[in-house]
């Protein structure tokens, strides 16, 4: 029997647990609640907000790029633009046919606004049109609700004022790639209008120009519709970076090399500081921005004077004889008496082979500045013979031939400066006499690139060891001298003065401008060997040849050549001294003559352009009609061209450096006796 006591004890104990529990349940809702309340306030808050309000990001305004006073080489321009995101797209017939009709887009551009969505991935922004008036973006706007998935934006874009001839040197900017995106999930990535750097200085300054993005905020409907603009975080510009370049002097050495496929650099003497870095030809990188079609991607590749290539960093040349200064240089500090005379016959025998001048008949006697005038490689067969190679390569080494550069570009090669020792690593062979002499005269296994050469000119003149920049916050100052007798180089540099101004091979080089003299070298590489049977019959001329099989066309100077202040090369590939006005020596002598008499250098230009053609964008504007009319392009050339590589890493650039390399490798390799590079001579007779 259960006694009243003992129930209500089993009550009350049941009182109590039950009592436990509710509490337990009380103290966990309410520790829930406030978690939610608190901890959890921002995110649900943000959820809440995001019903009612939509953010996107807005894109940095990029920093300029300017020149060295200021003036914009890389800037910015106002940018109405409309875009269309895939993955948001709706009803895609109706919306096309409604931006069609509202945007009055031609049907190419439909055609190629269908080609651009099939192949785009689905978060990647499409471009619909840019550079919209403001009645045709506000209309766009206006019914938005009508267009899901298209996103107009008020922005900025890049702009190139120089446009061509400036491309190699900024690069240029693009949208980013579905695996950029992939790699970092950074929303900022797939934001309508936003570009980041591809190439160039746009790509390795892009921490430097990019900027903060901003934020937009507006007040929507549950079906999407504007109630009210927000407050917005506005966006932090990127910094401007000023380079050294000279954007005047850059524009019109693009220019100058009319229609060559080549390059010219130009270095101030007292700081190494670069104001012209100039690659011709070149694409336009505002159409690379916009994004370019497939068609425009291919004529670019198909080109064979190859316009994605930045000539100056990546080209590699034989110096041919505008080493041959650095060669007396050498010459000297071994010892050699500069009055010292050889005696060119025209031809140096070596073992079974023959070795031959540019002069067929010879020079005669000739000492050292006389040798260097007239270019005559018999005198330096015969001194290099004498001395070795290994007196040389040192000196052409400290000169700039064969250095590496610290220079922000992400795409160089630095050429070849050989010796004995090189040789034997390379090609596990021994050096040979033949391989001197060929290296004498700037051929056999020598080769550099169009910087390394200015900066040789630069150090001559200058008799200082100085160090290119293009970052107008990273000069080089108080260069250390060469560690060369100041009287070596005097005698240099008076034998580059005579090679233009005492009967020399330079001669057309001579400036016109009163008191301002220039000292060059002239240089001519070849890139074929001749026979023995061709040189008895006759050597081919270079204007009768195919173009690659053409001798390329150089020239190193500085001036004023008693006060040396600005030091330049100019390398034309497959030149060969073909039409005067175009050849290396003019050019080098116009380019120049700008830094000293502006109205005198621009007529000179006036007068010559128009027999290439017109200026820059005429003339490209021609070869892109030309080629369409000659390709016939399908319907699917009209798409954009999202998978393309930098220009300076594009499979056509690739291929045309192992093509060369592979080229100069031959030639350099045919070292049999009586096979020889220097055995067909170079071809310095052309200047004169």
């Amino acid at each position: 029997m259960m006694t009243e006591a003992a129930q209500s004890f089993s009550f009350s104990r049941r009182a109590v647990l039950l009592g436990f529990g509710q509490g337990a349940v009380g103290l966990a809702l309410a520790g829930r609640m406030a978690w939610l309340s608190v901890a959890e306030n921002e995110h649900y808050t943000t959820l809440s907000e995001s019903n009612r309000v939509n953010m996107t990001l807005v894109p940095p305004r990029r920093g300029w790029i300017v020149d060295r006073h200021g003036a914009p080489i890389a800037n910015n321009r106002t940018d109405f633009r409309v875009d269309i995101i895939p993955d948001r797209l709706e009803d895609k017939d109706r919306v096309l046919a409604l931006l069609r009709d509202i945007l009055r887009l031609p049907p190419e551009e439909m055609e190629r606004l269908n080609a651009d969505l099939a192949h785009a991935a689905g978060f990647q922004p499409v471009q619909v049109a840019e550079n919209l008036d403001w009645e045709r973006f506000a209309a766009v706007s206006v019914r938005l609700p009508e267009l899901p998935g298209v996103a107009p934006t008020r922005g900025f874009s890049r702009s190139y004022p120089a446009a061509a001839a400036v491309a190699h040197l900024t690069g240029y900017v693009g949208a980013a790639s579905a695996d950029q995106y992939k790699q970092t999930h950074d929303q900022l990535m797939v934001t309508p209008g936003f570009k980041l750097g591809k190439d160039g200085l746009e790509k390795t300054l892009e921490k430097t120009l990019r900027g903060v993005a901003g934020q937009k905020r507006v007040e929507v409907t549950a079906r999407g519709k504007l109630v009210a603009e927000l407050a917005t975080r506005p966006d932090q510009p990127g910094q401007n970076t000023r380079l050294t370049i000279d954007a005047g002097l850059q524009e019109y050495a693009a220019r100058r090399l009319g229609t060559n496929s080549g390059s010219v650099v130009v270095i101030d003497c007292l700081t190494g500081e670069m104001l012209a870095m100039v690659s011709m030809p070149a694409y336009d990188p505002n159409a690379f921005s916009d994004g370019i079609s497939h068609l425009e991607w291919k004529m670019l590749s198909d080109n064979d004077h190859v316009p994605l290539m930045n000539k100056v960093l990546q080209g590699l040349y034989p110096p041919g004889s505008t080493v041959k200064p650095m060669n007396a240089l050498a010459l000297l500090e071994a010892g050699v008496d500069p009055r010292q005379r050889i005696n060119c016959t025209g031809a140096m025998r070596l073992g079974t082979g023959v070795f031959h001048c540019h002069k067929k008949r010879g020079h005669g006697p000739l000492d050292m500045k006389n040798a260097v005038m007239q270019s005559c490689d018999i005198y330096f067969y015969e001194m290099v013979r004498r001395l070795g190679y290994d007196r040389i390569a040192p000196i052409a080494r400290t000169v700039g031939l064969g250095q590496k550069f610290d220079l922000p570009f992400g795409s160089q090669r630095y050429g070849t400066m050989p010796d004995p020792a090189w040789k034997l690593r390379k090609y596990k062979a021994d050096w040979t006499v033949a391989d001197s002499l060929n290296a004498s005269i700037g051929q056999g296994y020598v080769l550099s690139n169009p910087l390394q050469l200015a900066v040789m000119a630069a150090r001559l003149a200058s008799g200082k060891h100085l160090e290119p920049s293009i970052l107008a916050s990273q000069i080089h100052h108080n260069a250390a001298p060469l560690p060369y007798d100041a009287a070596h180089l005097a005698l240099v540099r008076d034998a580059m003065y005579g090679v233009v101004n005492q009967g020399g091979t330079g001669g057309a080089a001579r400036m016109l401008i009163p008191g301002v003299s220039i000292a060059a070298k002239t240089g001519t590489a070849q890139v074929r060997r001749i026979s023995m049977a061709e040189r008895g019959s006759g050597v081919l001329k270079n204007a009768s040849l195919p173009f690659k099989l053409r001798d390329h066309a150089l020239f190193v100077c500085f001036a004023p050549a008693d006060n040396p202040r600005y030091a330049a090369s100019v390398v034309l590939e497959h030149g060969g001294h073909t039409v005067r006005n175009l050849d290396s020596p003019l050019i080098g002598r116009d380019i120049m003559t700008w830094l000293f008499d502006r109205d005198r250098a621009i007529a000179s230009l006036a007068e010559a352009e128009p027999t290439w053609g017109g200026d820059i964008r005429t003339r490209m504007a021609a070869e892109s009609a030309a080629y369409r009319a000659a390709n016939a392009p399908k319907p699917a050339a009209v798409q954009t061209e999202l998978g393309a590589p930098a220009p300076t890493d594009a499979p056509a650039v690739r291929a045309a450096a192992a093509a060369d390399a592979a080229a100069a490798e031959a030639l350099a390799n045919s070292a049999a006796a009586g096979n020889t590079v220097a055995e067909s001579g170079s071809t310095e007779h052309d200047l004169e």
